[in-house]
């Protein structure tokens, strides 16, 4: 039996302050249901707290989790301001598939005209990733690497069946890390990037199938 319509909840989770100054400022407006922003804090583990204490409220029992902020991506070409849809988080742990990737593709372009959208696999590190450990995770077919997408949606399918996703803003690249020229000009642009596209997200939110009783 297929639950009475109404309005499903929406966590959005990100792990910066300043990825989450960019998502309360942005665009709030078409918003299919309650929506819950959470910071986590960084890291992995900071992730796994956060989120499962969170998805223990009962009003977020059935809610959709949605990844988000900066990453740095791994292939040659990325830039800062791109995005990156995941296809899937990775971990040492498991593999965690991503829903509804192409509806996400399809709004980020339309949310954030003139930027580059790569999908693929997303990969999870308990540290900052830089040089050779670039090419490392490159080689495992990643094109990008965070360090709380994949405990977030691990996190989130533990706690029961539920649709997940994970959307990145390049902040550095293979040919633009932060330690480099141009760090804080590739940071404000991957600010107002991530601050443009919440209402991808919401449509993202409103394509969902109703969750099942």
């Amino acid at each position: 039996m297929t639950r009475q319509p109404g309005p499903s909840p929406l966590l959005i989770a990100c792990a910066l302050g300043i990825e989450h100054l960019a998502l309360r400022t942005g665009d709030r407006g078409g918003a299919g249901g309650p929506v819950t922003v959470l910071r986590t804090g960084m890291g992995p583990k900071a992730a796994e707290r956060s989120v499962t204490r969170v998805l223990a409220d009962p009003a977020l029992g059935e809610a959709a989790v949605l990844a988000t902020g900066f990453c740095a991506g791994l292939a040659p070409g990325m830039h800062p301001g791109d995005l990156v849809v995941a296809e899937e988080t990775r971990d040492p742990r498991s593999t965690v598939p991503c829903v509804g990737t192409d509806r996400l593709v399809k709004e980020l372009a339309r949310a954030a005209p003139g930027r580059t959208v790569h999908t693929g696999p997303l990969t999870g590190s308990d540290h900052v990733v830089r040089g050779p450990g670039r090419a490392d995770l490159l080689a495992t077919g990643a094109i990008a690497v965070d360090m709380e997408s994949a405990a977030t949606l691990l996190s989130a399918v533990r706690t029961g069946a539920r649709p997940v996703a994970a959307v990145r803003v390049v902040v550095d690249a293979p040919e633009h890390e932060l330690v480099r020229i141009g760090t804080v000009r590739g940071g404000i642009s991957a600010f107002r990037v991530l601050r443009s596209v919440l209402p991808a997200f919401f449509e993202w939110h409103r394509s969902l199938p109703l969750p099942r009783r």
